[in-house]
């Protein structure tokens, strides 16, 4: 606790965010005896809906959910539980960031203490463990969606380049990186276009299917001595250097266009990435299609559902948010805003398995995605997950834009990690 609150700038102007820094429902009211539950969401979710739903079918209670952007509803949230100060009654927890916030875990309330082990089998192992306490007495949230990974790729391109298209041809094309890389290769030749959107995308692909990263479950860092993250870093530098690999980071607008003009044949992501392919290319129907990502899937996104120890409502807020992530729920979810679910029940629901997309040409989404979950392997992220992940990026995009030195970038990025991690 000493390092989580050594930490915390205490300012009046975040402190005023709390609970007004979003959009969402704004129910007045009482949940039994008490106030409204207010609940922070961030994301593409069907919650506030859900919600209503629920306050139907238990007009005792009242919920006032609250949209934060991501980035915001963590800083705010870290900085209120801190405080004791402004915490909302249930929030959501982004999934890098679980680890610091069980760093804080007298702060949040045990859900094992309002009977969450009775409902623990009805979602994945690996997302449940991530939100437990490292002796397995302690958890800090229910489990919500998933990002299974997969590899979306440009049919145009590959039938550009003289490569088979269809899912069933290009599966065992790309079963391995070496596959992967040799179809890069040909890719490049024959079109000119990079196979891979951008450094992130393939660097997390590769680093997703270690069975360590960054920390180990002592909160060391280990990339220095551990060969995983490193193997992933060269093996993305190569394809950088062979010219196989895009310069232009996630979510700029020029990102966006290179997907909508299929200036590249594959984006290696998670599920939820669906909107955003849609988003920036709606006229490129048809041109998409999906299969595994080469040898193994990894995870990247989802969320958990936590009580912080400020509300005084906690048996309440408990009954909501089980009802919320409950099997039934989660398909809710998935289709009404793509959440991938962490319930594996869904998976056999004959209304999910029944998924198709046209705009990946009729393709059964749905279960690829459920046969990538099913591959995912529990790995621990660590409370500065997202530190050293920052750094490594900027690592990554010097050697691919500026054509620096890769040993001399790692060694760099390591220095500015391990010395940010010591003025902790």
């Amino acid at each position: 606790m000493k390092k989580f609150f050594g930490s915390i700038v205490v300012s009046a102007a975040v402190i005023g965010l709390m609970g007004c820094s979003g959009e969402g429902s704004s129910e007045e009211g009482s949940s039994g005896d008490g106030d409204a539950l207010d609940f922070w969401i961030f994301g593409a979710t069907n919650y506030e809906d859900l919600a209503d739903q629920y306050m139907e079918e238990n007009p005792d209670v009242k919920i006032n959910v609250n949209f934060i952007e991501m980035e915001d509803m963590h800083d705010n949230l870290f900085t209120s539980v801190s405080t004791n100060t402004g915490a909302p009654d249930i929030t959501m927890i982004e999934v890098s960031q679980i680890s610091r916030f069980l760093d804080a875990q007298d702060r949040f309330y045990n859900l094992y203490d309002f009977g969450a082990e009775d409902v623990k089998g009805d979602y994945l192992d690996w997302k449940w463990n991530l939100a437990e306490s490292t002796d397995g007495d302690y958890l800090m949230g229910l489990p919500t969606d998933i990002g299974p990974a997969v590899m979306y790729y440009r049919k145009d391109v590959f039938e550009e380049a003289g490569l088979p298209s269809e899912p069933e041809e290009v599966q065992p094309l790309v079963s391995d990186w070496e596959g992967f890389k040799q179809i890069a290769e040909e890719i490049h030749e024959k079109t000119g276009k990079v196979m891979v959107d951008t450094p992130e995308t393939l660097f997390a692909a590769i680093r997703d299917q270690a069975p360590e990263q960054y920390f180990n479950t002592e909160d060391e860092l280990i990339i220095d001595e551990s060969p995983y993250v490193r193997e992933a870093y060269d093996a993305t530098v190569e394809m950088i250097q062979d010219g196989l690999v895009g310069q232009n980071s996630m979510w700029t607008p020029e990102w966006g266009t290179d997907m909508a003009e299929g200036n590249y044949g594959a984006l290696l992501a998670p599920s939820w990435m669906v909107a955003s392919i849609k988003g920036n290319a709606p006229d490129a129907d048809g041109k998409w299609g999906i299969v595994h990502t080469p040898e193994q899937a990894g995870n990247w996104g989802g969320s958990y559902i936590s009580i912080p120890k400020e509300s005084d409502q906690p048996e309440e807020a408990y009954e909501f948010i089980e009802w919320l992530v409950a099997p039934e729920r989660q398909l809710q979810s998935f289709n009404d805003s793509g959440m991938f679910p962490s319930a594996p029940a869904v998976y056999t629901e004959e209304e999910f398995l029944n998924t198709s997309d046209e705009y990946f040409g009729g393709q059964n989404t749905a279960e690829i995605f459920a046969e990538s979950a099913e591959t995912i392997e529990p790995i621990y992220m660590g409370k500065n997950y997202a530190l050293v992940h920052e750094e490594l990026m900027t690592a990554l995009t010097n050697v691919a834009i500026e054509g620096n030195d890769p040993d001399a970038e790692w060694d760099a990025a390591l220095e500015r990690i391990q010395s940010q991690l010591e003025r902790q």
